[in-house]
């Protein structure tokens, strides 16, 4: 099935293409690919989605499926094709053969999203080492200068070697010098961390799908100023405020987490490791959930899938359903304060609108209780009162 995609964006003009093999989170309308696509810049013209059992192991879509997105891309003047799903370095290869057009995969499209968005120097590398990882598996996608003999003498590399070969070296050396200077930024983040807990700070992670609100969360709770918009990962470095709670009577470490995707490049959450271990460290996650998404339950299930990946899964939660002036009025919770399941358990959800500020006093009231009872269950055993002697 093939639909116009109308845009008035700028950037180069792409067709995008989903398969539907049978999978419950697949994409229909490829809204969140088009969205990804506008993010990094680009304007989709035209969607074709189509569905197969399998993926076909030469071009994924089949060679007849394949001429059918060459016309389409011709008919809409595009430049370049997107697949919603990953393609192996063979698949997109073959593809870019046939179409005689650059192809790229949904990995690749959040890679150059993170790429152009890191503003941090561990953020920067993080992504440099993914990007790394992404392009050491396609040397072979679109460069003829790849296929000549370099050597000799003078020359870069051994006799012979093939410049494939060389350049292959050259990001694996790239690839080890990188991963050598984000061990060096995860210790001083470290460090950091232990002189956070000698100071016995209350830490607590905004954690979420991408787009759900979480900066415009952290911003209205803290009145910081850190980047929000309405688009995908809209934030990708971490961000750390103190939130005084009045009702507890001190302050708390507030730090406002990268957003989870669908089908996140597993090269990102091991590069983001550092910075998604303020997740890991957190005595608390804010769960933000954009309540006016009809596909917030899958949402909530990716973003539990990442928790587990990077170890986060045991760390008590506390659900926000934000955006709840979006809602229509037939949509409108009976009640702003209850409990929702998560993986077989019940958890405090809150509705909020980080917009309007409706709900926050009672999620600043939730959160004073949550650190008061915290502290109590610190309380060491020595400070307990003694029982009164008998006379």
């Amino acid at each position: 099935m093939s639909t116009p995609a109308s845009s008035d964006a700028g950037g180069a003009s792409v067709l995008l293409v989903g398969v539907d093999f049978g999978l419950p989170h697949f994409d229909g309308e490829l809204e969140e690919l088009g969205l990804l696509a506008q993010t990094a810049g680009l304007n989709p013209v035209a969607r074709l989605t189509c569905k197969r059992k399998a993926p076909d192991a030469a071009l994924f879509v089949g060679s007849g499926k394949a001429d059918e997105i060459r016309t389409l891309a011709q008919m809409h003047g595009a430049v370049e094709v997107l697949f919603d799903q990953s393609l192996s370095p063979a698949q997109q290869r073959n593809l870019e053969r046939n179409l005689e057009l650059p192809v790229s995969d949904r990995t690749f499209l959040i890679l150059e999203i993170f790429a152009q968005r890191a503003r941090s120097h561990e953020g920067k590398l993080q992504v440099e080492l993914a990007r790394l990882q992404y392009l050491s598996t396609r040397l072979v996608r679109r460069w003829s200068h790849l296929e000549r003999q370099t050597g000799g003498i003078g020359a870069r590399g051994g006799p012979g070697e093939k410049q494939i070969e060389l350049d292959r070296r050259m990001i694996g050396e790239a690839i080890k010098r990188t991963r050598e200077r984000l061990v060096k930024v995860k210790r001083q983040r470290s460090t950091q961390r232990r002189q956070r807990d000698r100071r016995d700070t209350f830490t607590i992670s905004l954690v979420g799908y991408t787009n759900a609100g979480k900066s415009t969360l952290f911003n209205a709770l803290v009145k910081a100023r850190a980047y929000a918009a309405d688009q995908l990962f809209a934030t990708l470095d971490t961000t750390t405020r103190q939130l005084y709670l009045g009702d507890a009577g001190r302050s708390v470490s507030l730090s406002d987490t990268v957003g989870f995707i669908r089908d996140l490049p597993h090269g990102l959450v091991d590069a983001f490791q550092a910075t998604l271990q303020e997740a890991v460290d957190a005595d608390l996650l804010l769960h933000v959930v954009d309540a006016s998404n009809p596909n917030f339950p899958e949402q909530m299930d990716q973003v539990q899938r990442v928790l587990h990946e990077i170890g986060a899964a045991d760390i008590p939660q506390l659900l926000v359903f934000n955006k709840l002036d979006a809602l229509d009025a037939e949509q409108q919770p009976a009640l702003l304060e209850d409990q929702y399941e998560v993986e077989g358990q019940m958890v405090p959800r809150l509705f909020v609108s980080a917009r309007s500020g409706q709900g926050l006093d009672s999620l600043r009231r939730v959160l004073s209780a949550r650190v008061l009872a915290a502290q109590e269950d610190m309380t060491p055993v020595d400070a307990a009162p003694l029982p009164a002697q008998e006379e």
